[in-house]
This record gives structure tokens, C-alpha cells and sequence, in this order.
């Protein structure tokens, strides 16, 4: 005769269970969290980090004209103060709004402006060409015109849904890159920006797989000999990745579409985040040097040199990621969520001569040029210190 089970002992069992298994989620989460208050003392750490060698890679910046103005900046003239500085490499946008503010209309004056800028100072060139979103908030850049009903919360954009989006996003980058693609300067093109993902937290719209693709081949068929980026946003939290996979479920991500369509994947690394504040404090996110994390990271270049496609860092965090759009820019104090020695410390994440095996990263862009600026003009020339320290030291290596 088989003994009967004991009713209260396998109930405690399947609670048990449940216990561990809810355990087993929430511990690495609550690992991947700090409380902190948001203004920190500044110090001068950042002297003291030791700094990777970027070997081969290309170091520079993003350069976004929308971020000077919102930081209350002289846009030109922070353009030259940044491109005075010995980086290899800087990433433009062509923003279609800004391009054809009225139907009919082709003004790139301001780009034209930069990238004769950027020849000038001696940088190669990565430029953005959108058409649907470029980097640098908001990320959306497509004029009045020709938006109609195309963005509707929870759609999906797509050849067959938005024909005539499509029609007009394929005409403006094809005159875009006819206009400079005698430009030797410029190295590659990027495609929309983190293309398939949502756009922020503010929308649910994304674009389908299919129009990213027929954009690529409308860039193809104008130049077919420089490399296409494609860039994602890297999770740094098991928050955060669980939140991008339940929204992209569907076709995948940004930067697992870029694994299959792009020449050169590029990255958006955030180690460290504010999600919420409450009386001065708040409540961060950064997972960054986690066992998980890290092994991640080190898969995903793995995989993508197996694949024989270059990698590079897009965005590597330099600048604060508060809770708010615009970054705090506290009198006498630093924010928590990006210190200048965090601009050395995400660097060497990637740099470290253990970080992406035996291929050298592409490019490695940092990611908040305009804020050091801004800091610099209220009496905190830190962040750029930081930079140019690195560069210093990356410049010695290779003399």
C-alpha cells in the first residue's frame, strides 16, 4: 500500500517552492539597486583611476545640437570648443525636421556647417541619417507633414501600414547621403536610431523590422560602399531587459535586429539610472558589474565577432541619467548617477583588455559631450578633464 502524502507537508513544499522561486527573481533585482542621495560631493577621483588602452579603437562623441539649446548653450560655439579636442571620431545627425521644416523644402545648412566643421578639426564622421528617429532627445524628428495618423500608440509603423511614411523616409535619406557621400570625412552611415524599440517611456509605437530593411536599401542603393550602423540599447538590469523583451517580443529588439542587418553594431550602455526620487533621495539602478551583466556583455561580443560584424559603443554613458530629461547641473556638486570618474570607469568596462576578447570595439563614443560643457561654464571643468585625460593617456600609448 502507498502511504498517503501528508496534505500540510506538500503544501509546505509547493509554498516553499513558490518562496524560492520568487526569491530567486527578486534578490537579483534588489542586488541591481541603490538608494542615494541624487547631489554628491565632487572630488577629484577621476585623476586617480587607472585608464585602459584603446588600442585600435576610435574614441569620440555625439554631437546633438538640441541638448546645447536645452542646456542653455551657444551651439556653434560649443561645437568648436569640443572639436578642439585630439578624439578620432564624431557622430553627426542629419534631423529631418530641421531639414524640411515645410513641405517641399531642403535646408542642411547647419549640418553642412558641422561636418565642414569637423573636416576642419581632422574627425572622421558618423552620420545619423534617421529618418523616423536620430539620437539626442526626443529622438523624433519627422516633420508635421508627414506624420498624419502614422504614430499610433501600441502600432506597429510598417511598409504596408504607412506606405507613404515610408515613400517620404526613403527620399530624405537617399538626398542626404547624395548630397554627402563625396564627403570623405564620413565613414559610415547610421539607420534610425535604436529602430525597432519604443520610443522612450513616452510612446508605444515602434517602427516594423520591414521599414528599418527598406530604408537600409534605399542607403544601399546610393552608397554601397560604406558600412551601416545599427545601435541598441544593452539592459544593465535584469529590470530593464525583462521590460525591452516583453515590448519587442514580437520581432526583437534594436540590437538583435542590428546583429542581422548592420555592418557595425553599436551599443547604448547606461550603467547607472534614476528611476525614482522621493525627498532628495533616489532610487538608481545600475547592475553594471554583476556576474550576469558582465556575462552578458562579454556574449554579446562574442557573438558578434563570431558573426564577422564590428562592434562599437554608440553612447557610453558621460553625462548624469536623473529622473529628469535635462541633467541637474547642481552648483558645487556632482549627481550620483554619473560622477566624472564614471566617465573613466564605463570607458574601461569596454577598453579593458579583457572586456571584448581580440577584437577591437570600432569606436567608442562618449556620451554627454554638451553637459561637460555646461559644467565647465559653472565652475566644474571635471568631466572634461576626465576626457581629456583619457585621450592623453590613449595618445601615449600609440606615440
Amino acid at each position: 500500500m502507498q502511504p498517503v502524502p501528508d496534505r500540510k507537508r506538500a503544501s509546505m513544499s509547493w509554498k516553499r517552492r513558490a518562496a524560492l522561486a520568487a526569491a530567486a527573481a527578486v534578490l537579483p533585482l534588489a542586488a541591481e539597486m541603490r538608494v542615494a542621495h541624487s547631489t554628491q560631493p565632487l572630488t577629484d577621483r577621476w585623476r586617480e583611476r587607472p585608464i585602459a588602452l584603446s588600442g585600435a579603437t576610435r574614441l569620440g562623441i555625439s554631437l546633438r545640437p538640441h541638448q546645447m539649446e536645452a542646456l542653455g548653450l551657444d551651439a556653434r560655439a560649443t561645437v568648436m570648443t569640443l572639436l578642439a579636442y585630439p578624439f578620432h571620431i564624431v557622430r553627426l545627425g542629419a534631423y529631418w525636421q530641421q531639414c524640411e521644416s515645410t513641405p517641399g523644402a531642403f535646408c542642411p545648412d547647419e549640418l553642412d556647417w558641422q561636418i565642414t566643421a569637423a573636416e576642419q578639426a581632422g574627425k572622421q564622421i558618423i552620420l545619423g541619417v534617421g529618418a523616423i528617429k536620430n539620437f539626442g532627445y526626443p529622438e523624433f524628428y519627422v516633420p508635421t507633414h508627414h506624420r498624419g495618423d502614422a504614430f499610433v500608440e501600441g502600432s506597429l509603423v510598417a511598409p504596408t501600414t504607412q506606405p507613404r511614411l515610408l515613400e517620404a523616409a526613403r527620399a530624405f535619406v537617399t538626398r542626404v547621403i547624395e548630397r554627402y557621400r563625396e564627403r570623405f570625412s564620413i565613414v559610415a552611415w547610421q539607420v534610425e536610431h535604436e529602430a525597432v524599440d519604443t520610443l522612450g517611456v513616452e510612446h508605444s509605437w515602434r517602427l516594423a523590422t520591414a521599414f528599418l530593411e527598406a530604408e537600409i536599401q534605399a542607403v544601399r542603393a546610393v552608397d554601397p560602399t560604406r558600412p551601416i550602423v545599427l545601435n541598441g540599447f544593452l539592459p544593465t538590469t535584469l529590470l530593464a531587459g525583462l521590460t525591452q523583451w516583453w515590448r519587442t517580443r514580437d520581432q526583437g529588439d534594436s540590437l538583435a535586429v542590428a546583429q542581422r542587418l548592420a555592418d557595425i553594431v553599436g551599443v547604448d550602455y547606461y550603467p547607472r539610472y534614476g528611476l525614482a526620487s522621493l525627498a532628495g533621495r533616489t532610487l538608481y539602478m545600475d547592475g553594471s558589474r554583476l556576474p550576469w551583466q558582465v556575462r552578458q556583455r562579454r556574449q554579446l561580443t562574442s557573438r558578434i565577432a563570431h558573426q564577422g560584424r564590428q562592434l562599437m559603443v554608440t553612447e557610453g554613458q558621460a553625462e548624469p541619467w536623473e529622473t529628469v530629461t535635462t541633467p541637474p547641473n547642481p552648483q558645487g556638486l556632482g549627481m550620483y548617477s554619473c560622477l566624472p570618474e564614471h566617465l573613466i570607469d564605463t570607458y574601461n568596462q569596454w577598453l579593458a583588455a579583457d572586456a571584448v576578447g581580440e577584437q577591437d570595439l570600432y569606436a567608442y563614443l562618449f556620451w554627454g559631450a554638451e553637459y561637460w560643457v555646461r559644467r565647465q561654464q559653472g565652475g566644474d571643468p571635471r568631466y572634461l578633464q576626465a576626457f581629456a585625460r583619457i585621450l592623453e593617456q590613449s595618445d601615449r600609448a600609440q606615440a
